[in-house]
């Protein structure tokens, strides 16, 4: 039976008055390297599309809006490091952030939803969040607009709804939900939450049929969040909500970046939403319902994904870039910077980055994860960032590099500016090559035009700013005995970086 009268949803009834998106933009997507890496995860590429996972998560929640639904600014929370990434992906396509949540580490999702619980009720509004994450893919925008308003009326009424996807296969990478299947009906009862199973428990729950993959999305009042988990873990709500009250905003900044309390926030228990909340509601006062949601579901978990999801040939071959094939079938091609042939191969995947190429048998693109943690383990760049590191300002491409040098081509976006800073052990050229700099080289203020350049020596204080137009192009040759990221002391920022040590 449904529990929903056990519960006083009668003070949920009515129209719906405010929903709020709620993307959790955490993760690092380490099967998906060499693409995918902890400076730039893969909700942050464009894997399937023109626009990037995240954004397009951003704006299928943007179109949820009907008659009787009002679509709030959305809540993203994030890590320190992704916070201009996630802004400027949301400005690209014209969304603007409601409040970038940034978590000082890592503590999955279940005070990653309380954060942003926390914050929907600021204004005194009690709204229903849609919760996402920002790593998935849709094909049919129709039928997910469906499913989600669905969820919404349920979880306007009170309700906890999750959307479960129709299982095509025996995965095993996926979590799944067993739900009462009632013909005809958009909601349903659900009986009980299931791990990732074996194989052979895989197929048996897609022979039994009435098992959904658990698609990590969750439909709910923000109240009901708060109650649910006071009811289960006040332990994490306890801990998240002190994080919270020590909270500081950058109010000078264009997005609204708010940093809960460190201290406390590292003394949160981590959980998921699943095991914190989901799985111990089943069966209580609490209604939790499904709604199926049959969309082109897709969480491009490793690059088999990917590739069943992408465009493909006659032969099956799937491919991105400067790709040529021959007597090749079933194969995942991704150049990202030259052209990258095959010939005459069956089911590979193959990756090509500036630093790095993965070549992988179909099958095994599970395990691409294990490369990655050789990587961490030897203290390895490539795992971290790529060679092109992506700035609030704009961007760098670290060209070339030996023995006390380095070589950057730099772009620093129209009106932006690098922060006022000095370095301890290298000195630098300026060389600009497209657009106009404005310079600060220690008491002298002057415009360079393009061919013309300076030279900044070692503990100099200097700064680099774009006046114009159009994007602005450097090359920049360093030179001493140490070249780090972390040889910056920042003096004067527009970006709130004063106390982070980042180019």
């Amino acid at each position: 039976m449904m529990y929903r009268q056990k519960y006083t949803h009668e003070i949920f009834l009515g129209k719906i008055r405010l929903v709020q998106p709620v993307i959790l933009c955490g993760g690092s997507g380490t099967r998906l390297w060499p693409l995918s890496r902890t400076g730039f995860p893969k909700q942050f590429l464009s894997l399937t599309g023109k626009e990037s996972l995240f954004q397009q998560a951003a704006l299928r929640l943007s179109e949820l809006g009907d008659s009787g639904i009002d679509v709030a600014k959305p809540i993203i929370v994030t890590g320190e490091e992704h916070r201009f990434l996630a802004a400027e992906q949301l400005r690209e396509i014209g969304i603007d952030i409601g409040a970038a949540l940034l978590e000082p580490a890592g503590r999955n999702t279940a005070p990653a939803l309380t954060l942003a619980a926390l914050a929907a009720q600021q204004g005194g509004e009690d709204p229903v969040l849609v919760v996402t994450p920002a790593d998935q893919t849709v094909t049919d925008a129709k039928a997910f607009n469906d499913a989600m308003r669905e969820a919404i009326r349920q979880a306007n009424d009170g309700a906890i709804v999750i959307l479960g996807i129709k299982p095509s296969a025996p995965e095993t990478g996926y979590g799944y939900v067993q739900a009462h299947v009632n013909s005809g009906q958009a909601f349903m009862e659900v009986m009980r939450f299931v791990e990732k199973p074996t194989a052979e428990i895989a197929q048996q729950y897609l022979d039994e049929g009435g098992y959904y993959w658990n698609a990590g999305m969750f439909v709910l009042r923000a109240s009901v969040w708060i109650k649910a988990l006071q009811s289960f873990r006040p332990d994490i709500l306890q801990a998240t909500t002190q994080s919270w009250n020590k909270r500081i905003a950058d109010a000078n900044l264009a997005t609204q970046f708010v940093r809960p309390g460190k201290e406390e926030f590292l003394a949160i228990p981590p959980e998921s939403i699943d095991y914190a909340v989901m799985e111990p509601s089943t069966n209580s006062a609490f209604t939790v319902g499904m709604v199926p949601l049959d969309a082109g579901w897709s969480d491009l978990g490793a690059w088999e994904a990917v590739w069943d999801a992408m465009a493909k040939d006659q032969y099956g071959n799937a491919s991105h870039g400067d790709v040529l094939t021959t007597d090749s079938n079933n194969t995942l091609v991704h150049a990202s910077h030259r052209l990258v042939t095959l010939v005459g191969v069956r089911d590979l995947i193959v990756v090509e980055t500036s630093d790095a190429v993965l070549v992988a048998d179909k099958k095994s693109s599970q395990d691409v994860k294990h490369i990655v943690k050789q990587l961490q383990n030897t203290q390895r760049d490539e795992y971290i960032m790529h060679r092109k590191v992506h700035r609030p300002w704009g961007w760098y491409d670290s060209v070339d590099e030996g023995d006390r040098f380095k070589v950057k081509r730099i772009q620093v976006k129209p009106g932006a500016s690098l922060s006022l800073q000095q370095h301890q052990y290298r000195a630098e050229h300026w060389i600009v090559v497209k657009g106009t700099a404005e310079i600060i080289n220690g008491d002298k203020q002057f415009t360079l035009q393009e061919n013309q350049s300076t030279y900044i020596a070692l503990g100099e204080v200097h700064r680099l700013t774009n006046p114009g137009t159009v994007p602005l192009e450097i090359i920049e040759v360093q030179s001493g005995g140490y070249l780090g990221e972390d040889d910056i002391v920042r003096l004067m920022d527009n970006y709130g970086r004063i106390y982070n040590r980042e180019y």
